[in-house]
Parts: structure tokens; C-alpha cells; sequence
């Protein structure tokens, strides 16, 4: 896991079309920091990378960064990194019917979450930074 540096970023409030840009709309509005429109508690967020295609139908690929808040607590639906036997999992989770978590991919099946699985959500996916 790692930090994210803080750095300002110059962003162009325009619409992106996926034509021909407009000449006249090629202007920077101001320059946001990445960090603070990501990230809105600093102290309680990282990144993490993800591995495997569980989650490919929410758009999670391999090799994404996540950035994953630990500062709120977890909501049924939730896209969540939880501790399962010791081991970070990326899934969504459900708490009704019955507790699980929930893959993204039709190829892997629901983990239930019970007394007997040793399960700890450490945070909530807020974000997913996927390069081309």
C-alpha cells in the first residue's frame, strides 16, 4: 500500500468529445489537486492493486490502482478490500439476505461471511484508476 503524493493537476472544464476538439474551448478553468478530489481523508486512505478478474463487471481490472477509504464504515453494496483467512479480496459487499461477499464475475461464487470464515472489511473502494 502506498500513499499518494499531494500535486496539483490543471483541469479543463470543458467536455471531452470523442471527435474533433473545439479550439475554443482550450482553456485551463483552474488546477485541482488529485488528492483532494479523491481523496477525502487523507489519513485513512491507500492504494491498493488489484489482481484477477472477480470483479471485471463492475469494471475492476488487473492491474488497476484502488483507492480504497478505511475512514467510514462499510454499507450493504458496498465495493469493499476485506481481510478473508488472512489474505485481501476485492468484493462487493451484501449483508441481506445473508451476509457475503460478492465477486463481480459470474465465473466465482459468493463468500459467505460466518463465525467459522475469519473476515475483516478494511475499507471501501471509492475510487479505481484503470491505465490503457
Amino acid at each position: 500500500m502506498s500513499k499518494i503524493p499531494n500535486k496539483d493537476i490543471p483541469f479543463f472544464d470543458s467536455p471531452v468529445t470523442c471527435g474533433f476538439p473545439s479550439p475554443a474551448q482550450d482553456y485551463i478553468r483552474e488546477r485541482i489537486s488529485l488528492d483532494s478530489f479523491l481523496i477525502p481523508h487523507p489519513e485513512s486512505t491507500y492504494l491498493l492493486r488489484a489482481t484477477g478478474d472477480s470483479m471485471c463487471g463492475v469494471g475492476i481490472m488487473e492491474g488497476d490502482l484502488l483507492v480504497v477509504d478505511c475512514y467510514d464504515e462499510a454499507r450493504h453494496g458496498d465495493i469493499v478490500i476485506a481481510t478473508l483467512e488472512g489474505e485481501f479480496t476485492c468484493k462487493r459487499l451484501l449483508l441481506r439476505p445473508a451476509p457475503c461477499l460478492m465477486p463481480e464475475n459470474p465465473a466465482f461464487s459468493p463468500v459467505p461471511l460466518s463465525d467459522d470464515v475469519e473476515t475483516l472489511v478494511f475499507g471501501v473502494v471509492r475510487h479505481v484508476i484503470h491505465s490503457f
